[in-house]
């Protein structure tokens, strides 16, 4: 229960110092800045306010970020004993089994290329992820390696979807999850309208689609991490602002 009082006053903390100066750390010599006039004390209690609904709301996220942080840490330590060739070479030998058993599964010509194309691109994407968590900052992190994991974990399996009727609850789930998109999320604008009218759901757009979600979910988690490494650094001393990933592979 302290932990979560402290977290929360940290992300409450946070949430002040996008407008009012030295709020998210109380031990800085120079001290929290505190409103003066009325007109301050309207806008920094107000924004105070404001704030703590949404503080509420978005723990869970922040707690989304621990969980990632911490599976992000055990994956960038295996990765760091076997190097970006290991990586590389273990993603080829995953996607690369895929390969093999759409061949014994007798996919088509065009399956059987699809299927592997997908696999070099995933191994790709691996290795790409792996080097931008280690060259970059915090926001190369977010931006790129996400991204890149979250590509390499998503493209092979539903690319191999499509040709294998054994994998089809892949796209149904992906049909379900659509529907469910554009009723719920692409509502504005009249987007969802504009995209069922314009595209159909099948063969290639099934693709597109997961990469649509890969890509921003990469964005999502790697914000968490960093909003995590903010609000509890894993040191658990300075902020470490000026660099560092949002958690590395």
């Amino acid at each position: 229960m302290d932990g979560i009082r402290i977290d929360v006053a940290r992300l409450h903390a946070t949430w002040m110092e996008l407008l009012f100066p030295r709020q998210l750390n109380p031990s800085n010599v120079l001290g929290r800045w505190e409103p003066e006039t009325g007109g301050q004390k309207l806008a920094y209690y107000g924004w105070a306010a404001l704030g703590a609904p949404l503080v509420l709301l978005g723990y869970p996220l922040l707690l989304l970020g621990f969980a990632t942080r911490f599976y992000a840490k055990k994956l960038d330590s295996a990765t760091t004993r076997i190097g970006l060739v290991g990586v590389v070479a273990l993603a080829a030998l995953t996607w690369g089994l895929l390969t093999v058993a759409a061949w014994i599964r007798q996919f088509s010509f065009d399956g059987l290329v699809a299927v592997a194309a997908a696999g070099g691109v995933a191994t790709i994407a691996a290795g790409l992820a792996m080097v931008f968590s280690r060259r970059g900052g915090r926001a190369t992190s977010v931006l790129l390696a996400y991204p890149s994991a979250m590509t390499a974990l998503f493209l092979p399996p539903v690319v191999a979807a499509l040709y294998s009727p054994a994998l089809a609850s892949i796209l149904t789930g992906s049909t379900n999850l659509a529907i469910w998109i554009l009723d719920n999320v692409l509502t504005v604008g009249g987007l969802n309208t504009f995209l069922r009218e314009q595209f159909a759901l099948q063969g290639p757009a099934y693709v597109l689609m997961w990469l649509g979600i890969a890509v921003p979910l990469g964005w999502l988690l790697g914000a968490f991490v960093a909003l995590a490494n903010l609000v509890r650094p894993e040191d658990g001393g300075s902020r470490r602002r000026s660099s560092g990933s949002a958690g590395k592979f």
